[in-house]
């Protein structure tokens, strides 16, 4: 056994296979740089890896365990530096909370966000109104107003609501914090009114006058490819050809996800393959047309060279996108292969690919894109090589068939291709999309059966002829075929949606990712039958997903801003939305696999004004008010409420005039805290367990099935009331952190220092008797240091609030969810 092992591995070496290694260790590297919950000593990080190397320097020539020890220190060594080195040169600075302030800056990108409105990266210049002490260099802002959109260069000024990027909306849950650092973008919001052009030159580098020349260049073809094909079929296009995805409708893009046909829509490496390969074999058999030349030159090399220039082109044009960088890379070594007479595709050109993007942006590595891209290549080559062996290995001659057939068999065979590119694209990219997305596309492959056809022969053919026609405005008629094509894509994506195939999987346990992709790696990077070994990690990550679905979920969550509460009771949802924001919520039902929520339940109250309840209404609430019903009819279920956003900036937007209109309310006086009392305590006699009671947006308060009583306040005036009557009091807008009656507060501050909670009260109404897990507890990183910030003492302070502190020792709360 032992030598047939060793036989194996000498096979695989033998193979050049020890080089696909490099990649794999130099990212496993970065991925635990970017996972330690405090940043190493990049003076340590150095010392090691030049001890390794010293080490792997004198092993040279020499083989066995040990050398193969340091080898692998070397890798992953190298990798955490390049990922430090990575953080030092981005430095972003990220906006410690949201705030309300007058903004000046330069357009350096913009883009279409549908029904009128644009999105715009602005180089912050100037803020006032306050003025910020740590202001960030970059800004996403929402123009609302339907006005002409500024160009790209134009400094433009105006009020703005800006926030920090969100942080998980669950332990374990996407971080939008970290993409957002490496993006270099430090706040996201909105103007509040129409921003204005301002005056003045624009002070630029020749390295800042390129880049804005080019996002003009490609916002110019978006906007030329939109107004010549009308509604979702144009926006796609523009989607394709630029990366600009916004103007796509939320029906559209959610039918394409639903469907598995969202892929199509980023600059992947299948457009850009689809792009190169079209060009390259295009350009060749133009030349082969002239016996002399391509009898004098090689039309071979020349095409590959033509080839890469025009994928430079696309690449330029698609305005710098990850996605359209790391296709774009893996393009780029494959025709330049053809310069050598290498193989275009091979296993080490995927993983010197893969090892230029690590270098660039070592970041890439925990990203669902990178993953999917790579997983999918990856399976695709090593079936290609798998089947190319397999027919190279088959002894005789081909049979003959009769000339009628050659047809039918050309059509079988493409079908065929395009059956086996899409089920090991769709099985390659699962586990992945498993553990990012908490779902899967059951559905996929049908869609991608139907799709891949219009995209290969008409959407992606007719689209490069359109755009390399465009400088002479001949590009009409083929940009309007290609809108034809990707019409019939966006036919077939909302049909396969309609069928339900999107199936929630749940969050996945933290070991589940690592333990699948060493399987997934092991299964397609060797050739021996080791590759057999990853069928039982495949199989661990598999279990590991089915024993989690078996937990029991927890009983009570809480967003970072603690807008949106839901209590988890037997077999539903409440939450103290009827309509909680969609872009909290989705990540919480998938990640949990919930249901609709349960509305909460309006206590029947005048409306109120501003988003707030009056002293006059809190009397209404009182037991022996005039207005209050004598019977169970006092309470009313509604079906609306605020709520409803898409994305986190509406949620923002939504929010911001609430927190003004509280602040300028007068403080409770002494008999309206006790009138609020009274009729919270009455609002949890008469309520239902597991179901919030709301009166207004003022306060919501809840029983729970555990035993303790929960308050959500909206109205930082009614938070002392809150703390007598419940046992736990989220009130993201109070000035105190500490309840007298024992109850535990979670305030804003608070909150911006751990982010989303999971609670569960363990069938205990004491709060010392919780588990609670925290999204950001003990991160201590470039991308969480701003929650850190008191802007108020200007310095960083990691000390969380009094009452977390005790927990954090007490009762449970972890940083990880698990």
């Amino acid at each position: 056994m032992q030598s047939a092992t060793i036989g194996m591995i000498a096979e695989e070496q033998a193979h050049g296979h020890a080089f696909l290694a490099l990649p794999v260790l130099i990212g496993l590297g970065a991925a635990i740089w970017f996972a330690m919950p405090s940043e190493p000593s990049a003076g340590l990080l150095s010392v090691a890896f030049l001890f390794s190397l010293g080490f792997a320097f004198i092993l040279r020539g020499t083989y066995g365990r040990f050398r193969s020890v340091v080898l692998i220190a070397v890798l992953l060594t190298a990798g955490m530096l390049l990922a430090a080195f990575q953080d030092w040169r981005r430095s972003t600075v990220v906006l410690d909370q949201p705030v309300t302030t007058v903004v000046t800056g330069v357009v350096e990108m913009r883009e279409p966000s549908g029904e009128g409105r644009w999105r715009y990266v602005l180089a912050l210049e100037s803020t006032a109104s306050p003025q910020l002490r740590r202001p960030p260099t970059r800004i996403t802002l929402l123009s609302r107003t339907r006005q002409p959109a500024f160009d790209i260069g134009d400094r433009i000024g105006g009020r703005a609501r800006i926030s920090p990027p969100s942080g998980p909306a669950l332990p374990g849950l996407v971080d939008f914090a970290f993409s957002s650092y490496y993006d270099g973008i430090g706040a996201i919001g909105f103007f509040y009114g129409a921003p204005t052009l301002m005056s003045g030159p624009v002070a630029e580098t020749w390295a800042q006058t390129l880049e804005r020349t080019v996002f003009a260049w490609r916002s110019a073809i978006a906007s030329r490819i939109r107004a010549t094909v009308p509604g979702d079929p144009g926006a796609f296009a523009a989607a394709i050809v630029t990366d600009e995805r916004r103007a796509i409708s939320d029906e559209t893009t959610e039918a394409l996800r639903v469907s598995g046909l969202a892929h199509i829509v980023a600059i992947s490496g299948l457009n850009m393959a689809l792009a190169a390969g079209i060009f390259f074999i295009g350009m060749r058999s133009l030349l082969a047309l002239l016996p002399g030349f391509a009898q004098a030159f090689p039309v071979k090399k020349l095409a590959a060279a033509a080839a890469l220039l025009m994928a430079t082109g696309y690449y330029l044009t698609s305005g710098f996108g990850v996605s359209a960088e790391r296709a774009y890379i893996m393009m780029a070594i494959m025709l330049a292969a053809v310069f050598f007479d290498r193989p275009s595709i091979s296993l080490r050109n995927v993983a010197l690919a893969a090892l230029v993007v690590l270098v660039v942006s070592p970041s890439e590595i925990l990203g669902p894109s990178f993953q999917m891209s790579f997983a999918a290549t990856v399976a695709l080559v090593a079936g290609y090589s798998a089947w190319s062996r397999r027919g190279a290995a088959q002894d005789g001659e081909t049979p003959w068939r009769p000339a009628a057939l050659k047809p039918v068999l050309a059509i079988g065979h493409l079908a065929g291709g395009v059956f086996a590119t899409s089920l090991i694209g769709g099985l390659s990219t699962a586990i992945f999309s498993i553990d990012h997305f908490h779902r899967i596309s059951t559905y996929g492959l049908a869609a991608n059966l139907a799709a891949m056809p219009l995209v290969s022969f008409i959407v992606m053919p007719f689209g490069l002829i359109g755009m390399l026609l465009m400088p002479f405005g001949l590009d009409g008629f083929f940009l309007k075929v290609m809108g034809v094509g990707l019409e019939g894509v966006i036919v077939v994506a909302k049909m396969v949606a309609t069928w339900g195939g999107d199936v929630a999987i749940g969050r996945q346990p933290s070991w589940f990712l690592p333990v699948a992709t060493a399987g997934f790696l092991m299964l397609t990077l060797l050739r021996t039958r080791l590759h057999l070994l990853g069928l039982p990690l495949l199989a661990l990550a598999i279990f590991l997903s089915w024993r989690v679905a078996h937990d029991p979920p927890p009983d009570f969550l809480v967003s970072e801003d603690g807008s949106l509460a839901a209590l988890l009771g037997n077999k539903q949802v409440a939450t103290n939305r009827a309509r909680p924001p969609g872009f909290i919520y989705s990540q919480w039902r998938h990640a949990l696999s919930l249901p609709q929520p349960a509305a909460p339940t309006l206590l029947d109250t005048p409306s109120p004004k501003n988003g707030t309840t009056t002293s006059a209404e809190v009397a209404v609430l009182l037991p022996n008010g005039a207005a209050v019903p004598k019977t169970a009819d006092g309470l009313r279920s509604v079906s609306t409420s605020m709520g409803g956003e898409q994305q986190a900036t509406a949620l923002r937007e939504a929010n911001a005039p609430k927190e003004r209109a509280t602040s300028r309310r007068p403080p409770l006086t002494p008999e309206e805290v006790f009138q609020a009392r009274q009729a919270m305590q009455k609002a949890l006699r008469e309520s239902v367990l597991d179901t919030f009671v709301c009166a207004g947006r003022s306060w919501c308060v809840a029983r729970t099935t555990s035993g303790p009583a929960v308050a959500v306040v909206e109205d930082a005036r009614f938070a002392g009331p809150a703390c007598d009557v419940a046992q736990m009091v989220v009130a993201a807008r109070a000035r105190f952190d500490r309840c007298r009656s024992g109850a535990l507060m979670i305030n804003g501050e608070a909150l911006r220092r751990t982010g989303a909670l999971e609670i569960r009260f363990n069938g205990n109404s004491d709060p010392k008797q919780w588990s609670i897990a925290a999204a950001m507890v003990g991160a201590d990183r470039s991308w969480t240091r701003h929650r850190d910030y008191d802007w108020r003492r200007n310095l960083f302070d990691p000390t969380l609030p009094e009452p977390l502190r005790f927990l954090s020792g007490k009762a449970g709360i972890s940083g990880n969810g698990e």
